[in-house]
């Protein structure tokens, strides 16, 4: 829900971190300079939250600037700065409201999704009517499949906030729950009548109804949603990576690699980056692939697995690894069950011939009646 193998001589052993080849190794470029005028900006932030250390105002707005930051750069240290900023109060069993919020964010940020939902649900216990929380609970539960209890914080929404929100909001769940065809028509309605609603809401309805369409097979309707949307914010990365998985779908990985160029610190999209210049043919992608996979064995070194259906695609598509990346694909399965994870299970599973992990998907088809046309195209004749 719109807030991700030729030649094995040449990568280094699955899970084994990094090690530069001398000092002088550029391992990443930071994606601001330390004379930008933002970050000089944030380090005196927090020079003045370590002299004031119980302010919480300061904190709360330090921990959202670095919250945006890390949606803008998909670059996942942020979350650990916004979290530092509140280390004070983390632990605490009473929690400002802001505190409590943010927390509930940065635990979802990171998949863990029991603690979100419940700071969520002490916030929505306090104040029924806090529209963030109810769509950030509906998120949470989407994202596990729990459409039902989704979609009633959905319609929580409705007289919380303006229409494009609460259809947005449905129409993400509708959508993925046997509804489809009324999701988009609804949210394509509400679009065309909120033509001066907020760039980055229209964005995301935008976003949403791209993908939408994708699942209904419309590639034209896909492509222009998808190019409204980047006239609207051509730097939000996930909307880059379902632009980018739009295009490799369709042979258009030429296309891919400009849009993603100097994007290679957020994962997700050196994961496109990759798999379209291995499209393409061309020698780069087995750095890409190594410098991937280096970064997966040091987010596992940290414990933080919240990219498993992208390294199940890697396994998949860069290393031709179909049982590694069936097994990441089914321990992804058991923590979010959104389409494109379902998606990704389908691929591993049909390429694997693995009967127990389709019987699995279509299980999972029947329950939530989720129509997908990509799914389509991939499952063995007859598969209901």
């Amino acid at each position: 829900m719109a807030v991700l193998c030729i030649c094995f001589g040449a990568l280094p052993a699955r899970g084994a971190p990094y090690v530069p080849r001398s000092d002088a190794e550029v391992l990443e470029q930071l994606p601001y300079r330390a004379d930008d005028p933002r970050t000089a900006r944030l380090h005196a932030e927090r020079a003045h939250l370590a002299q004031r250390p119980d302010d919480a105002r300061l904190a709360v707005r330090l921990a959202r600037e670095y919250l945006e930051l890390g949606r803008e750069s998909g670059d996942p240290r942020y979350s650990g700065y916004a979290q530092a900023a509140l280390m004070r109060w983390w632990d605490l069993p009473a929690l400002p409201r802001e505190v409590l919020l943010l927390r509930a964010i940065l635990h979802q940020r990171v998949h863990e999704f029991a603690p979100a939902l419940e700071d969520l649900t002490r916030l929505l216990a306090a104040d029924p009517e806090d529209a963030q929380a109810h769509l950030t609970r509906a998120t949470v539960l989407g994202v596990l499949g729990s459409y039902a209890a989704a979609a009633a914080d959905c319609r929580a929404l409705v007289p919380l906030t303006e229409p494009l929100v609460a259809t947005t909001c449905l129409s993400a769940i509708g959508g993925a729950s046997g509804e489809l065809a009324d999701s988009r028509a609804r949210l394509a309605a509400t679009l065309t009548a909120s033509a001066r609603a907020d760039p980055g809401l229209r964005e995301w309805a935008l976003t949403t109804l791209a993908e939408l369409d994708e699942r209904a097979g419309v590639a034209g309707a896909a492509e222009s949603h998808y190019r409204a949307a980047l006239a609207l914010d051509a730097d939000d990365p996930y909307l880059l990576g379902a632009w980018s998985d739009f295009l490799l779908a369709r042979g258009r990985a030429a296309e891919v690699l400009p849009l993603l160029a100097g994007l290679r610190r957020s994962d997700p999209l050196l994961l496109r980056t990759a798999l379209a210049e291995k499209a393409q043919g061309l020698a780069t992608w087995r750095a890409s692939t190594a410098e991937l996979r280096a970064r997966i064995a040091a987010s596992r070194q940290r414990g933080d697995r919240v990219h498993l259906r992208e390294e199940a695609r890697a396994a998949l598509g860069l290393e031709g690894d179909a049982g590694a990346a069936l097994a990441l694909a089914r321990e992804n399965f058991t923590v979010q069950r959104e389409p494109a994870d379902l998606l990704i299970l389908t691929a591993c599973a049909v390429t694997a011939r693995d009967e127990r992990s389709l019987a699995l998907v279509r299980a999972w088809l029947a329950s939530s009646r989720l129509e997908d046309a990509r799914l389509a195209r991939l499952l063995p004749p007859g598969t209901p």
